[in-house]
C-alpha cells in the first residue's frame, strides 16, 4: 500500500506540446511590454510540433478583437485594442501611455518604506 502511494506521488503529468506552446504564448501576451503596447510578436521554436502551432494559431484566430499579422520570417504579430470598461470612456492613446509612464516613474522614485 505504501509503495502504491509513493508511486502515485512520483508520477508527474507531462505537458503536451500544445500546452507548453500555449503557456509560452500566454506569457508573451501577458508581458508588461505587450500589455502596454497592446502588441506582441510570437514565434515558433524548433521543438514546437506543427499540429500544436496550428492549433494555437487557430485558437488565437477565433479570439474577438485580436488582429493577426503573419510575418515573412514565420513569426506572427498579434495586436488588440484597449477594451472599454463598463460606462467608462477610453482616453486617447497618447494620454493613456503618458499616464502609465508617469505612474510608473512616480512609483519607482518613492523611497522604500523600511
Amino acid at each position: 500500500m505504501a509503495k502504491q502511494n509513493q508511486q502515485k506521488q512520483t508520477e508527474r503529468r507531462v505537458m503536451t506540446s500544445r500546452e507548453r506552446l500555449g503557456l509560452r504564448v500566454s506569457e508573451m501576451i501577458n508581458s508588461p511590454s505587450a500589455q502596454l503596447n497592446r502588441r506582441v510578436t510570437i514565434h515558433r521554436l524548433d521543438t514546437d510540433e506543427d499540429q500544436a502551432w496550428e492549433e494555437v494559431l487557430e485558437l488565437l484566430g477565433e479570439t474577438d478583437g485580436l488582429e493577426m499579422t503573419f510575418n515573412d520570417d514565420g513569426t506572427v504579430t498579434l495586436q488588440w485594442a484597449q477594451q472599454e470598461e463598463e460606462g467608462e470612456p477610453l482616453p486617447s492613446d497618447g494620454w493613456a501611455d503618458d499616464e502609465v509612464k508617469v505612474l510608473w516613474r512616480d512609483s519607482t522614485e518613492k523611497p522604500a518604506p523600511f
